[in-house]
């Protein structure tokens, strides 16, 4: 894994237009693997911040879109939507153009600006006030950098592998949520 965080954190750095050759599944498959629990430690690491700014009455989490859109669903709706819909829709929109940059420069602006609309789109997630503007940033880290990561993957191996490792990582969130609903 040390392995794929370290070719993972170069590329950040230095995105570029360069499907990896290696197509034997087994080694796909490792790579998402990695890339998805280094997407899940990521999210995890950030989130006690989120905890403190609620605990300082700087944001209310409480007003959360999706556990609204959520609230009238069955598990299996929610596991659908959250974990197949959403994260094809998401990835047609924010990884599915990247292949379009063929030039260096403009695929490097390409990834960055796809990576940050997909991060500043969940802003829409939150009731809009001034707090959660001047917080936004740290507010979609978590987004932004899972949304780097998919578009890594995306370029590495393909759309349907960034629809699949979004998906997985919604899912976890998901399954976590209703265990703690017991």
């Amino acid at each position: 894994m040390k392995t794929t965080f370290t070719a993972l954190i170069a590329y950040l750095k230095n995105p570029i237009l360069n499907q990896d050759q290696n197509s034997d599944l087994k080694y796909r498959f490792k790579i998402y693997l990695h890339i998805l629990m280094i997407s899940i430690i990521t999210s995890i690491v950030i989130s006690p911040v989120f905890a403190l700014f609620e605990q300082l009455n700087w944001i209310n989490l409480e007003n959360h879109k999706v556990e609204e859109l959520f609230k009238e669903m069955g598990k299996l709706q929610i596991i659908a939507l959250a974990s197949m819909a959403i994260p094809i829709i998401e990835e047609l929109i924010f990884r599915g153009p990247l292949t379009f940059f063929k030039k260096p420069k403009t695929f490097k602006i390409g990834f960055y600006f796809f990576t940050l609309a997909f991060g500043l789109i969940h802003l829409t997630n939150f009731d809009i006030t001034t707090n959660l503007l001047l917080l936004a940033p740290i507010l979609v880290l978590p987004q932004t950098l899972v949304g780097a990561y998919f578009g890594y993957i995306r370029v590495r191996f393909g759309l349907q592998w960034s629809m699949l490792l979004h998906g997985s990582y919604n899912l976890f969130f998901i399954l976590i949520g209703f265990i703690s609903d017991f």
